[in-house]
């Protein structure tokens, strides 16, 4: 009960939702992602998975992350066990796992193998980066911070940021408060 492995993870239903919210034709995501109609077509239909590289231009496009649509992606269970793949990837090609699914308060990555921080991201909710192995090179708010194995790093909403691998087969997991979680306190006077 609640292991799930046989069902894979579907991101269509919340690639759907987040153009629907936009009042976005798919012809419009096509556009601002680079991608065709009928692939987003197949995506949000559940007949195509995509890549990460294209989930991530889905998510730019829908003015969101990859990782926000993942944890969209299922339904939401109060127990889920998610077991680790047993297509481990070989060494040296990267690879993003959900820890998490469905459209939780909490949501988890880990990422194995080599990332390259290119694009700075912003999160509305506080995050928890820690270094399972390895090493990372994390730039927030100006400053350059290094990880090692064992050391973690505590992200306050709003801080924009990037990171990257420093070392071959480095392992991260990455736990956040959800963005539709509005989890910081309204100023005095406001509600």
């Amino acid at each position: 009960m609640g292991d799930h492995k046989e069902q894979p993870l579907r991101v269509g239903a919340a690639v759907r939702r987040r153009r629907r919210e936009l009042e976005l034709t798919l012809a419009a995501v096509a556009e601002r992602s680079g991608l065709s109609v009928p692939f987003l077509s197949q995506v949000e239909n559940e007949r195509a998975r995509p890549s990460r590289p294209s989930l991530e231009r889905i998510a730019d496009a829908l003015g969101t992350t990859a990782v926000a649509l993942l944890a969209a992606a299922d339904p939401a269970c109060s127990v889920d066990v998610l077991r680790a793949d047993d297509d481990e990837p070989p060494p040296g090609q990267a690879r993003v796992r959900a820890l998490v699914r469905g459209h939780h308060q909490l949501h988890g990555m880990e990422f194995i193998g080599d990332h390259d921080g290119g694009r700075e991201t912003q999160h509305r909710n506080d995050e928890l980066m820690y270094v399972v192995d390895g090493a990372v090179e994390v730039e927030a708010e100006g400053r350059a911070h290094r990880l090692g194995r064992g050391d973690t790093l505590y992200l306050s909403g709003g801080v924009r940021h990037r990171w990257r691998a420093t070392e071959p087969e480095t392992r991260v997991v990455v736990v956040a408060v959800a963005d539709h979680i509005e989890a910081f306190e309204n100023p005095p006077g406001r509600r």
